[in-house]
């Protein structure tokens, strides 16, 4: 229990003091016009109160990475506690305010145009597909994974696709429709639902004096998984997670002043951080060792997360647990379709104030993303770890050269970089999805391979840093 209380402490100190330097190293100007004011169209360019933009990145990033993954990642015991706090504090909402303001100051640019600018031109057109190839696959599974809860919940009394057709449905109005229509409205409850959900398990838990370990750097893992690198692509959501990289930018097209970017990137991040050491917690103390394998390899995450519901909260209780695992896919699948509406319409520069050229690029997408419902794509899925880490490695490297052009302190976004590039290149080495080599040689794959990353970077960093030309933030006097 002292260890999870700890965590949780740290994880608000590492809010106001390392959140503190982070922005400060950054250089916020709270005079700057921000994208929302200066390119407002009504649609997605617009701003909103600070406390809605926390809601909806919160909500956006989510998704139930913060309670599948820490629930898996319990099956290595404490260890997961670590990852999650020092992940998120000097990783995850780093990555996740760097993406964020510098896209705030590129009129509210995505990823693969960030990559593009900062990284390479060479890099766009992949990053682009990549972003694009991710988003499809997270709002897929985030129709199904809902579904099933929700005719859980109902006992069965709704046919599955008829549950599908209506997510489907809400998923396409929150697409195309203005931002504050839909998700600026319903987001709120959302939050409420989910906020209520994790703090009232967390708060059982320290009452009724849950059974939580200790630290310890010992691996429990009942199979006797590697800790490096498994647990850093188990854990995403909750310590760091390249698909933030792909949300962060909705909300620099509605944040109203860069003196609110703290709070609503590095702030979403840190909550979602407790919400993960909460169910990682319950996930330890109410399914220890070999009993939460079983259970997850026979029945899944979405049984342990109903169990831990209804033993710590009850019956009604359990059922507002559950509402709150339906809210995290919903909220999140929705803005990854939306996101990729705005990727590809930046990609091909189609402008989104009309509503026709929405639907020609959302019909597309829900299209694409129906049928993958209809086919087994598991062992594409697989890949959707590795993929999500080597894209926060990708948005790592552009906040580090964004900063580090400018002369700035880029070492808080290139040390993460570099272990995460180790963590996904020893992964892809090793798994079976990859090159099955043995560990000993993966390490030398990694190491060799992290140490080529390091090196371009740092021989782009040069030319960068002398190409007096480089333009590192966009003037809205141009755009205007």
């Amino acid at each position: 229990m002292i260890t999870f209380l700890l965590s949780i402490l740290l994880l608000i100190v590492g809010y106001v003091v390392y959140g503190s330097f982070v922005e400060k190293t950054f250089g916020i100007k709270e005079k700057r016009t921000t994208p929302a004011l200066a390119l407002n169209d009504g649609v997605d360019y617009m701003p909103l109160k600070t406390n809605k933009n926390i809601l909806i990145q919160l909500l956006n990033i989510a998704g139930t990475g913060p309670i599948f993954g820490p629930i898996m990642g319990a099956l290595y015991g404490p260890v997961a506690f670590v990852w999650i706090v020092l992940g998120s504090i000097f990783a995850g909402a780093v990555h996740d305010y760097l993406t964020g303001m510098i896209s705030v100051r590129n009129n509210g640019a995505h990823l693969p145009e960030l990559a593009a600018k900062f990284l390479g031109k060479s890099t766009k057109h992949l990053v682009n597909a990549f972003a694009v190839l991710l988003l499809l696959l997270v709002g897929t599974v985030f129709v199904s994974t809902p579904a099933s809860l929700i005719q859980g919940l109902l006992d069965n009394r709704i046919a599955l696709g008829i549950i599908i057709l209506a997510i489907f449905g809400y998923y396409f109005l929150a697409t195309i429709l203005p931002v504050d229509k839909i998700i600026g409205r319903i987001y709120p409850i959302f939050g409420a639902i989910l906020c209520t959900s994790a703090v009232g398990i967390g708060v059982m838990l320290v009452v009724n004096g849950a059974p939580i370990p200790e630290l310890t750097f010992t691996n429990f893992h009942p199979d006797n998984l590697p800790i490096f690198p498994l647990l850093f692509l188990t854990i995403s959501c909750g310590a760091l997670s390249g698909f933030h990289a792909t949300q962060s930018p909705i909300i620099s097209r509605t944040l109203d002043s860069e003196k609110n970017g703290r709070k609503v990137f590095y702030g979403s991040m840190i909550i979602e951080a407790v919400i993960a050491m909460i169910w990682a917690a319950a996930a330890m103390s109410l399914f220890y060792g070999t009993d939460l394998s079983q259970l997850l390899s026979e029945q899944g995450p979405a049984v342990v997360v109903s169990e831990i519901s209804i033993t710590v909260l009850g019956a009604i209780g359990g059922t507002l647990g559950v509402l709150g695992v339906i809210v995290l896919p919903i909220t999140s699948g929705d803005t990854a379709f939306r996101s990729a509406r705005m990727i590809i319409a930046d990609y091909f520069k189609v402008p989104q104030k009309k509503l026709i050229n929405r639907f020609a690029i959302a019909i597309p997408l829900f299209v694409i993303s129906f049928i993958l419902t209809r086919i087994d794509f598991g062992i594409l899925w697989r890949y959707f770890s590795w993929a999500n880490q080597s894209t926060a490695v990708i948005a790592l490297f552009v906040g580090a050269m964004y900063l580090g052009g400018q002369r700035k302190n880029y070492f808080i976004a290139l040390l993460p970089a570099i272990f995460m590039s180790m963590v996904v290149l020893v992964y892809i080495a090793n798994a079976q999805i990859g090159f099955r080599l043995p560990m000993g040689q993966s390490m030398i794959f990694g190491s060799i391979g992290t140490v080529i990353l390091v090196t371009l970077f740092m021989m782009k960093l040069k030319s960068v840093r002398e190409d007096q030309q480089f333009e590192f933030d966009h003037t809205f006097e141009e755009a205007a």
